[in-house]
């Protein structure tokens, strides 16, 4: 069956220079299946697939994939699918914040032109890391123990671990080593960047090792939401402000991170890059 089918860059305001979201609309009668083989195939970080909502006060549900993996949630995707139903024509109740339902149960996500930002849903799993959890992390990074400045679970749903670095530069050094035992880690690492010569505040990298491949995500929504909201809680920050992914990926991807009452919001530029249909 042919639906409609939008490729979305994410986090940039140059094109090609973000991450890229692949969105099928008119998903409502596909099975887990086709939606997990389709994503594995794409070779995307991630592929949505938007649904009728089932929660009154939602706009629209969307499913999330990367690869075979489902996800709750995760913040470039709900950015770029809500980008790609607003181009599809569709139509908010409120014409300044859309409601999308996800695993995640509803998030807001507010529009203010090309920019989007979505309410960074509260961790299912934060506090420190075990010492044998950052042993084994710090082994990944191939990494002096003594750089860690800290370290914590910013899990929001794709399983984040952070670590803190003194400075942008150790960020960037890092060549990452795949561990001996099978497993599935996702690592998130931050280093302040100079002032002097950045507007943003941290350089972000974020590494998933899984079934012996390493695989760098251009830029992640979940991993600075739920990060920064660690580093601004622990003193390491203060919102607003802008970070920097992407880097060692040939990406420039800024992400906006903002606090209104007690909710932090991140946001970024979305563009469409590709439209048309696909066989699914």
């Amino acid at each position: 069956m042919q639906r409609r089918f939008y490729q979305v860059d994410v986090f940039s305001d140059t094109p090609y220079k973000g991450n890229p979201l692949g969105v099928v609309l008119d998903g409502q009668d596909l099975q887990k299946e086709a939606m997990q083989d389709y994503s594995l195939w794409s070779n995307l970080s991630e592929v949505t697939y938007v649904l009728p909502a089932t929660e009154q006060q939602a706009d629209f549900r969307f499913r999330i994939f990367a690869r075979q993996h489902e996800y709750r949630f995760a913040g470039h995707p709900a950015l770029g699918t809500a980008r790609a139903w607003l181009e599809a024509g569709g139509v908010p109740r409120n014409p300044r914040q859309l409601v999308v339902q996800c695993g995640a149960g509803l998030v807001p996500i507010n529009i203010d032109g090309n920019l989007l930002s979505f309410a960074s849903p509260p961790a299912i799993r934060s506090g420190e890391l075990e010492p044998g959890e950052l042993a084994e992390l710090v082994g990944i990074l191939d990494i002096d123990p003594a750089a860690v400045k800290d370290a914590q679970w910013v899990d929001n749903g794709p399983g984040w671990a952070g670590i803190l670095l003194e400075n942008s530069e150790q960020v960037l050094d890092i060549v990452p080593k795949i561990p001996q035992r099978p497993g599935r880690w996702k690592i998130g690492v931050f280093g302040a960047l100079p002032q002097e010569r950045w507007p943003e505040k941290f350089e972000v990298r974020a590494l998933t090792i899984e079934d012996g491949a390493l695989r760098e995500d251009p830029v992640t929504g979940s991993l600075n939401g739920a990060g920064t909201q660690w580093l601004i809680d622990a003193g390491y920050a203060s919102a607003p402000l802008v970070n920097r992914q992407g880097a060692k990926a040939g990406r420039d991807g800024q992400v906006h991170v903002s606090v209104a009452g007690n909710q932090l919001w991140v946001g970024g530029a979305t563009s469409i890059l590709i439209s048309g249909t696909i066989e699914l």
